[in-house]
């Protein structure tokens, strides 16, 4: 019993230094975990992209951006699924070798990977795998 209160003892107060000393998860590593789980879990429906965009890099991500000049690329597409519509965009900054840049045409339809529990999370484009036409 001891030692299971000292280790939720020691997780705890790890989190508490790590927020007290400004520590915080990588945003393009958060997004690929993201992109690996909807790659891996995600059902596919059909979609359509609506547009390619560069937006510029808010300041506190660009400590360490592989983004050209503070500048992200962004996928947006929308889909239906049960009768509800969604529209959305995608951050492809990290993928532009793999995305296939020549592929994203306005207008063009493509393979859209969704969570089941949460249609509103969705990819068209993973590290493996591509709804792009």
């Amino acid at each position: 019993m001891w030692a299971v209160n000292a280790a939720s003892l020691a997780v705890l107060g790890g989190a508490f230094i790590s927020r007290l000393l400004g520590w915080s998860p990588d945003p393009d590593e958060i997004e690929r975990q993201r992109r690996a789980y909807l790659n891996q879990i995600g059902r596919i429906v059909e979609g359509q992209v609506t547009d390619l965009v560069e937006v510029a890099e808010d300041r506190a991500r660009r400590k360490g951006s592989k983004g050209a000049e503070g500048r992200r690329k962004l996928v947006c597409y929308s889909y239906s699924i049960s009768g509800v519509s969604y529209e959305t965009a995608q951050d492809i900054t990290s993928l532009e070798g793999r995305a296939g840049m020549e592929r994203i045409i306005t207008g063009l339809p493509a393979s859209i990977k969704y969570d089941p529990s949460n249609p509103s999370n969705s990819i068209v484009i993973a590290d493996d795998w591509s709804g792009l036409r």
